[in-house]
């Protein structure tokens, strides 16, 4: 009986529901940002857009014309040999700031995916992580539990022996011990596919071995539902990159209007003539010209077509923002209930569940050791001590992992 008193204060320990360190979560976070390839493709794909902007805004590539006269075209100064010229196409004023603003646009959209892609990756490693973490203390408190329980059963059977305890009672400690063997079994088991889970979030090997988590203290946080919804107006990159394209396709439905005005090519055309067989004035004398033409815009079927599809597409955009601003107003607000009920039961348990369970456990043990209590109560007693430790451990997983989605939402970080 005195190992099951020793005992007992392990399990009460337990009751303590710290959560993992910020600088070791910290570490995992950069090494994500640095090393996940979905991350660095969403860079990838933001900078790509960025070198478009001076495409669009540049003029087109000048056109160098070459004529040679296979038959020579005599005139009154000589016969023309050959032909030179250079022309430029301008296009209408406007079309190539359009060209660039939307551009522009589309490269603050892929900005604003990046980062959203930053915060989901973010919250992939801090779900994982503080899975991981749940997972670690479970096992330790689950192990701690069965201990005592094999303890309890050694005291049980000996009691068995001299008559003072029946064998139903004897019979039901070794079913509870069977049953939180296999838990435990359980638990142990599930470490490997936690820790992959992780691991695939940091690119690491999934091999790789991860080390437990060593606890400290949670996170902090306090705000109102209100400061949160305002955080997702202000600052949610989803909410960004559908302005951003609106704002671009603003600017398509402005140049696809602009493609009724035509574009003005300017060119310069150079003649080399050879001496006229005649003494004539001016002979030999190479002329130089200068042109200017215009495209003429008048299939207005196509031109029409052209708007329609850019009104379109930034009607799209608009209703895409009305859609996604709902959603996320949704989706936050529940995460901020989650956030919420798990904050109110890591609180129940840790200041009145667990320490009523404790006291309960400890008075069942003196009526058990009296003789006045049954093995059936002290078993009872025990097992809600063990729910209650890991439905605590579970809540602050909970409030940390809803509080990185509440991240995730709002782009605002803790």
């Amino acid at each position: 009986m005195k190992l099951f008193q020793l005992l007992l204060p392990v399990v009460f320990l337990a009751a303590a529901t710290p959560v993992v360190r910020a600088d070791e979560l910290n570490d995992y976070l950069t090494e994500a940002a640095q090393n996940n390839p979905g991350l660095e493709a969403a860079f990838n794909n933001w900078k790509a857009a960025l070198e478009r902007v001076p495409q669009v805004t540049a003029l087109p590539d000048p056109r160098f014309n070459y004529g040679y006269f296979i038959q020579e075209v005599e005139t009154r100064v000589g016969p023309q040999r050959q032909k030179f010229g250079i022309s430029q196409v301008f296009p209408w004023f406007g079309k190539l700031s359009l060209r660039g603003d939307a551009a522009m646009e589309m490269a603050e959209a892929e900005h604003q995916r990046y980062k959203q892609a930053k915060l989901n990756l973010f919250y992939r490693v801090k779900s994982a992580f503080f899975e991981y973490d749940y997972l670690h203390r479970s096992t330790e408190i689950t192990l701690q539990h069965l201990i005592l329980l094999q303890n309890m059963e050694e005291v049980a059977r000996t009691r068995f022996q001299t008559g003072e305890v029946q064998q139903s009672a004897l019979l039901q400690l070794q079913v509870e011990l069977g049953k939180l063997d296999d838990k435990l079994r359980a638990l142990e088991a599930l470490r490997v596919p936690a820790a992959i889970r992780l691991s695939a979030a940091l690119n690491r090997p999934s091999g790789e071995p991860l080390p437990w988590p060593q606890s400290e203290e949670k996170t902090l946080a306090v705000f109102s539902d209100d400061e949160a919804q305002q955080w997702l107006k202000d600052s949610s990159p989803e909410l960004k990159q559908v302005d951003a394209m609106i704002r671009k396709e603003t600017d398509a439905a402005a140049l696809a209007r602009k493609a009724r005005y035509p574009d003005i090519m300017l060119g310069l055309d150079y003649t080399q003539t050879d001496e006229a067989l005649m003494s004539t004035p001016d002979s030999g004398k190479d002329p130089l010209m200068a042109s200017v033409s215009i495209n003429l815009p008048i299939w207005f079927g196509k031109l029409k077509a052209g708007e329609q599809e850019a009104a379109y597409r930034r009607a799209a955009a608009e209703e895409l923002r009305v859609d996604a601003g709902n959603r996320l107003r949704a989706d936050l607000q529940m995460a901020l209930y989650n956030f919420r009920d798990a904050e109110r039961k890591m609180n129940l348990y840790s200041d009145t569940l667990i320490p009523k369970a404790q006291q309960s456990l400890e008075v069942t043990r003196e009526g058990f050791e009296s003789g006045s209590l049954g093995f059936t109560a002290l078993i009872e007693a025990q097992r809600t001590l063990l729910e209650f430790q890991l439905a605590a451990d579970r809540a602050v997983a909970d409030r940390e992992i809803r509080l990185a989605e509440i991240e995730m939402l709002t782009g605002r970080e803790f």
